[in-house]
């Protein structure tokens, strides 16, 4: 089946405002205009997909079915292999409804520890990302995308959000919480394109987008 391109005015169905900034930036070097579900005052829909793939679907199909306009959904997250791949699907969840990523990250290093897994060989760890658009048709494009590394204590940096401070990629010296943004996820030939959801979204503009 071929792909549908992508063009025009995008609805993000996110109420994350990192997650919200990263795609702004990718889209804008495709001429997409994105706008939040936030500020369109959708709700957000209830998560019930076992599968990072599943939720990004059911975000991308509300958000389109409420606004009649395309939409795009990321659902990302840390798999610990210690920690039998949690906080997985959960990752946002264990963060509460404060959001409070400092919380979530000491409490995966908690786990850790009762685990005695203290060596970079047992803190293995790897960031996904499931990218859906979907339209009011019902059409719906999906990809993803995963960074390996290692769970570091304690967390380094300020930049990104979530557990990137927690985590370093393979082959880096930084953390994506001390990585400029130009480095995670800024596009080649500007930027290095590291995280898991910069690589998803190439995968997702090589199929469906055209730069301008």
């Amino acid at each position: 089946m071929a792909h549908r391109p992508i063009a025009g005015r995008l609805v993000i169905a996110t109420h994350n405002p990192g997650k919200l900034a990263e795609m702004r930036d990718l889209l804008a070097v495709y001429g997409v205009e994105a706008i939040s579900a936030g500020e369109l005052g959708l709700a957000e829909p209830e998560e019930t997909g076992t599968t990072f793939r599943a939720n990004a679907r059911i975000k991308a199909e509300a958000a389109a079915k409420a606004s009649s306009m395309p939409s795009f959904a990321d659902d990302s997250g840390l798999a610990v292999d210690a920690l039998d791949g949690q906080p997985g699907i959960h990752s946002a969840r264990w963060a509460g409804p404060d959001k409070d990523f400092r919380f979530a990250m000491n409490k995966i290093q908690s786990l850790l520890i009762e685990r005695g897994a203290k060596s970079a060989e047992r803190r293995r760890g790897h960031f996904v990302s499931a990218l859906c658009v979907a339209w009011p048709d019902g059409h719906v494009e999906e990809f993803e995308a995963t960074v390996d590394g290692t769970v570091v204590w304690p967390p380094r940096g300020t930049k990104g959000f979530g557990y990137d401070p927690l985590f370093l990629p393979d082959g880096q010296t930084q953390t994506f919480g001390e990585m400029p943004s130009e480095e995670k996820h800024g596009l080649p030939p500007h930027g290095r394109g590291l995280s898991h959801r910069a690589r998803a979204f190439l995968k997702l503009a090589e199929a469906c987008l055209a730069k301008r």
